[in-house]
């Protein structure tokens, strides 16, 4: 007989494969971390879709705290969801809002490392580097973030992102960047800073690789991870177009319809 377990991760992932909203999963698979990681592992492990990288999420230290969670998360980003800059994404009531990140590109030989990744040595692995969009969002019909539980149950809540131009990596001080998204057609604009992303882009790429690691994962080419919002979670005002800007790293656009 199906577990509860298992029939919830069923429903989240025949939405997530069909760009359906349902209702709002038992709170069990939410409240907690750990039991949102469960979940979000299992429906992952039912998607049988190429995957292009992996997402950090809950990031900010202030949310870290607010959640009293002692590190952020990551989730799976598959390639149906992986866009170039400038492309419409639909939204809909599920929406919660848009994040401006960096994002890196990784070689494949990572996977055959031995060790920790650490800021010293992290670079070996890096090829490229850009500014990325991320649309975010549930399958469920609820609003808001009660717990980091929400989004990690829900595939860490990603549902598209999109790469700016993208660079050969070299050292920057990624520490201090500052960064904005706006909508000029309803003057919305949101400031912030690299500084914001768990301590620095580059420390949350290191959390992440470390984690997949740790998950035995192996893709077997080379992939992208996308660190984390440097602006939060911009609520989307309008349909239009939104431009994001990281000094040095340069723009990245997309079409909200």
């Amino acid at each position: 007989m199906s577990t509860l377990l298992e029939k919830t991760s069923n429903k989240l992932v025949k939405a997530f494969l069909k760009n359906k909203i349902i209702a709002p999963i038992p709170s069990r698979y939410t409240k907690k971390l750990h039991e949102a990681q469960k979940l979000r592992k299992l429906c992952e492990s039912k998607i049988k879709l190429p995957v292009v990288g992996f997402k950090a999420a809950g990031t900010g230290i202030p949310l870290i705290k607010k959640f009293k969670e002692k590190e952020p998360f990551y989730a799976s980003v598959y390639k149906k969801n992986f866009l170039k800059s400038g492309k419409v994404v639909k939204i809909n009531k599920a929406t919660l809002g848009i994040e401006l990140e960096v994002c890196y590109k990784i070689k494949k030989s990572f996977f055959s490392s031995k060790g920790s990744v650490t800021i010293k040595n992290i670079s070996k692995y890096i090829t490229h580097m850009a500014p990325c969009i991320e649309v975010v969002g549930y399958r469920q019909r609820k609003k808001g973030i009660t717990s980091f539980g929400d989004l990690c149950s829900d595939f860490g809540a990603n549902v598209k992102f999109l790469v700016g131009t993208t660079k050969k990596f070299k050292k920057i001080n990624i520490n201090n960047l500052k960064t904005n998204i706006s909508n000029k057609k309803i003057n919305q604009s949101v400031n912030g800073n690299t500084n914001t992303v768990y301590i620095n882009p580059l420390n949350s790429l290191r959390f992440v690789l470390n984690k997949v690691k740790k998950d035995k994962i192996n893709l077997n080419k080379d992939f992208w991870v996308f660190t984390g919002s440097s602006v939060g979670v911009v609520p989307i005002k309008s349909k239009g177009l939104y431009i994001g800007k990281i000094d040095k790293l340069g723009t990245v656009k997309t079409r909200i319809k």
